[in-house]
Formats: C-alpha cells, sequence, structure tokens
C-alpha cells in the first residue's frame, strides 16, 4: 500500500500538467508558407518556426498540416510533424527501438529543446482536389501526456489557399436595341379557290370557296380594322399546277391572280388601287417537290423527286417523265393528290405599326409581341427589373418573336446567365452563327463546367472575328490549369 501511494506521487511530479490545458500553437510560426498547384498534384511547403516554444518533458505534439474546403465540408490531413519533450522523446524512442511501439508516420520527430532556435522546414504534396480551390491550410496540433492521454488540441489558421477569380470573360453587355423608324410587317397567306376546268372566275358557291374566301375577308380585316395598323400594299401571286402546257399554266396562273385581285378589292373598296399589286409564276416545281417528300408510301418516290431535281429546261418533258413511269398509278397519285395544292394564289398584306408607350407594350408583350419592336420588348424587360422572372421572360418572348435579331439573344442568353441559369443560356446560344453571340456561348458552357465545349466555342468565335475571343480563350486555359483535377 505504501509502495502504491510513493508511484501514484511520482506519477503526479512526473506529469504535472495532466490536469492542465495546454496552449502550444500561440507559440508556433508558420513561415515561408506556400500551397502551390503543380499539374495534378498540390505542394505545400513552410517553415515552422519553434522558437518560442516550451515543451513539458512528457508532452508529445502532434502538428497536422491539413487542407480545408471553404466551406470546411471536406479536407485532406497532410503528414504529420511530431515534436517531444526530453522524458517523452526518450520514452518513445525507447519503445520504438524495442518494438513495442509502431514506427512514427510523421514526416519529421523531433525533440524540443526549449529555449533554443529550432525550425522544421516541411514539404510534402498530395493530389489536386477542385475543393481545395478558395480554400484554407491549417496547422492542427494534438498534445498527449506522459500517459498517452489526450492534452487537449489546438488549431492554428495558416491563411487561405488556391484563391481563384473566375476569369471576367470579354463579351457583349447588355444593350438596347435600336428602335424600328418605321416598324414595318407583314403577314403571308394562301387562298386555295377551287375552278371550274379551264375557268379562272371566282365562284364564291362552288365547292369550298366561301370559306376560303371567308378567310381571306378575315385576314385583311384583322390588319384594316386595327387602328394600331396602316396598310401599305397588298401583294398576290398565282400558282398553277403542272398538268397542263407550261405557256398555258403562265397565262392561267396571270388570269386567277388578276380575277382573285378584282373580286376581293370589290369587298374592300376603301382600300386604294394603288395598294394592289398581282404576280404570276406557272408552274410550281418547287412547291411539287416538298408536296411529293410529304408521301413517302408513293411508289418510286425517289424516282420522281429525281425526275423534279433534274427538271430545269423543258418542264412539260419533266411532266411527261412523270407520266411515263410504270404503273400508271404513280402519275395519278401525283395529280390527283399532290397538283391540288399547287393551284393557289399566295397573298402578303404589308403595313406599318405605330410605336407603343410602356404600358400599351406590357398589354401587348403576350398578346401582340409581332406589333412590338425589340427595342420596346426591352423597354417591357426593364421596367420589371433586371434579373427578375419577369425580365427574363420578356426577353424569351424577344427571341421568339425575332429569332434572328442578334441583340434580343444576346440580352436574353446574358439575363441566364446572371441568374445562374447556364442551360438555358446554352440552349438560346448553341446554334448562333454571330461571332459575338458563339463567344457568349463559351461563356455560358464555362459556367455550367463544360470547359471542353467552351474552349471548342471561344475558338469559333475567335476564327469568326470576335476580338475579345483570344484573350477569352487565355484566361479558360490558365483556369483549366487551376480548376483541372
Amino acid at each position: 500500500m505504501k509502495k502504491t501511494r510513493i508511484l501514484m506521487a511520482w506519477l503526479l511530479a512526473a506529469c504535472p500538467a495532466v490536469f492542465a490545458q495546454t496552449a502550444y500553437l500561440e507559440n508556433v510560426k508558420v513561415e515561408n508558407r506556400s500551397v502551390e498547384k503543380q499539374g495534378r498534384m498540390v505542394k505545400v511547403a513552410m517553415d515552422v518556426n519553434m522558437d518560442a516554444l516550451d515543451m513539458k518533458n512528457q508532452h508529445s505534439l502532434r502538428l497536422v498540416p491539413t487542407l480545408v474546403s471553404a466551406d470546411g465540408t471536406q479536407e485532406q490531413a497532410l503528414e504529420p510533424i511530431e515534436v517531444n519533450g526530453k522524458v517523452r522523446n526518450k520514452v518513445l524512442s525507447r519503445q520504438r527501438s524495442l518494438g513495442d511501439l509502431e514506427a512514427s508516420d510523421a514526416q519529421t520527430t523531433l525533440r524540443r529543446r526549449n529555449g533554443r532556435a529550432q525550425t522544421v522546414h516541411y514539404e510534402t504534396e498530395v493530389p489536386f482536389r477542385r475543393w481545395m480551390v478558395d480554400g484554407r491550410l491549417d496547422l492542427r496540433g494534438y498534445v498527449t501526456g506522459c500517459a498517452a492521454c489526450s492534452e487537449g488540441d489546438e488549431t492554428l489558421a495558416t491563411g487561405d489557399v488556391l484563391p481563384y477569380e473566375e476569369p471576367q470573360y470579354l463579351m457583349q453587355p447588355v444593350a438596347q436595341p435600336k428602335e424600328e423608324t418605321v416598324k414595318r410587317r407583314s403577314e403571308v397567306r394562301t387562298a386555295r379557290l377551287q375552278y371550274r376546268q379551264d375557268s379562272h372566275n371566282v365562284l364564291p358557291g362552288y365547292k369550298n370557296n366561301r370559306a376560303e374566301l371567308a378567310s381571306v375577308q378575315a385576314s385583311i380585316d384583322a390588319v384594316k380594322e386595327n387602328k394600331d395598323l396602316t396598310i401599305t400594299g397588298i401583294y398576290v401571286t398565282g400558282y398553277a399546277s403542272p398538268e397542263a402546257p407550261v405557256a398555258y399554266n403562265m397565262e392561267l396562273s396571270k388570269r386567277r391572280a388578276q380575277k382573285f385581285v378584282a373580286y376581293v378589292q370589290q369587298q374592300n373598296p376603301e382600300l386604294d388601287e394603288s395598294l394592289w399589286h398581282v404576280d404570276w409564276k406557272g408552274e410550281d416545281w418547287e412547291g411539287l417537290r416538298k408536296e411529293v417528300e410529304k408521301y413517302p408510301n408513293l411508289l418510286k418516290q425517289d424516282e420522281v423527286l429525281k425526275i423534279i431535281d433534274q427538271c430545269e429546261g423543258d418542264q412539260d418533258a419533266c411532266e411527261e417523265k412523270i407520266k411515263a413511269l410504270v404503273p400508271p398509278e404513280i402519275y395519278q397519285r401525283v395529280l390527283n393528290e399532290m397538283y391540288g395544292p399547287l393551284r393557289r394564289n399566295e397573298y402578303r398584306i404589308e403595313y406599318n405599326v405605330r410605336h407603343f408607350d410602356l404600358e400599351e407594350a406590357r398589354r401587348l408583350l403576350h398578346s401582340r409581341p409581332d406589333l412590338l419592336s425589340v427595342a420596346e420588348i426591352q423597354q417591357v424587360a426593364d421596367s420589371y427589373g433586371r434579373n427578375t422572372d419577369a425580365y427574363r421572360e420578356a426577353l424569351h418572348v424577344a427571341v421568339e418573336t425575332y429569332p434572328d435579331n442578334v441583340t434580343a439573344r444576346n440580352n436574353a442568353a446574358l439575363a441566364e446567365i446572371e441568374t445562374g441559369h447556364y442551360a438555358e443560356a446554352i440552349g438560346l446560344l448553341k446554334d448562333a452563327q454571330d461571332a459575338s453571340l458563339v463567344n457568349l456561348l463559351g461563356v455560358a458552357y464555362f459556367k455550367n463546367g463544360q470547359m471542353k465545349e467552351a474552349g471548342d466555342a471561344f475558338r469559333r468565335a475567335q476564327a469568326a472575328g470576335y476580338a475579345g475571343a483570344a484573350d477569352n480563350l487565355k484566361m479558360l486555359e490558365e483556369a483549366k490549369e487551376l480548376l483541372g483535377e
């Protein structure tokens, strides 16, 4: 019993800090710290200065450099440094030499000599992971006492690592579309009237003509009665099918177009005669090809299409070739099913549209966006506030209404990029041919994490003459170097 008391007293004397919390890292300095990405590895180097560190004899300090992600959810512990007090160093060395303790996994193991200058140069490398970008490097200290008991943990923040600033790519900013001085619009319609054989007279009561003529009048009324519109011209073109001689069909398409215009003029006497324009084209072989393509079950369809494609001179001879195809049912089907749609009058109503104020434009945005200019739609979008859902929706209307307008597409794609809708921006830009839009596609791809596609787009934009594409490509390569695993 007496021996036990003596042993306990010796342990308490030898381990005075067992019950006391230590604070070693406040006396450790990290100097000349360097964290660099080299290829697919991250190299960490630093000098750990322990000049001011006063280690207790029975203590062991395990220093573990640790890479930590910016959000703190991921980390990578690096090779540790083991620092031992005088007594602790002897005990561990003896245990390891006798095989009672595994060799240390530390990169460096040393005895701290209190009161003396002592610096450890540390270098290591680990595979790069993207989460390390914009992360930090902590130095964590784990202290154990004479009985391998924990004496507390500490953390020394050494600073941020692998700082990354997203490239500020050169691209077209949001632009105000140019206002149309005169807003010119047109509507194209087709009138397929039925005629008696060899006749060109318009017969309202014949077959389906009454409904067809009513449709024509309705389209004219829609423009004529809209006070916001002013008709500037009505253009009619007559077409015929090929079942008679070319000269005859040219004359027939002329007479039918003229009679059609005369009839519609009578229904609209208030329209000035100077607004009406008549033209005729005769046989429509281009239209015939489109009709034949609609019938994949037509026997020898390929041969019929070949005859049409090679018909550059005598169209009467071309029709005879179709007639000569065997069996005769081929031509009969072409005559009965595919010639009919070719006999028609196409008409185009051209008109000017007045300009609208903001409130009027808002009302028309979804009902008649075609009456608004791109500039007016942009004003509506701006009134909702940039980066709002209504702003983005209005710009999409502009693109849907004017798909070839570069400014409308640029502004809509920028709105998607700015709100993090990168896939939507790619959808708006992927078929673009304009150099500035292809460049913007590269930005959208980059934001969406598609590095290869971003590079391809920047190269295309550069080849197409976009001035900033070369610089963008260089910035992309630098970003890939930092972010690539």
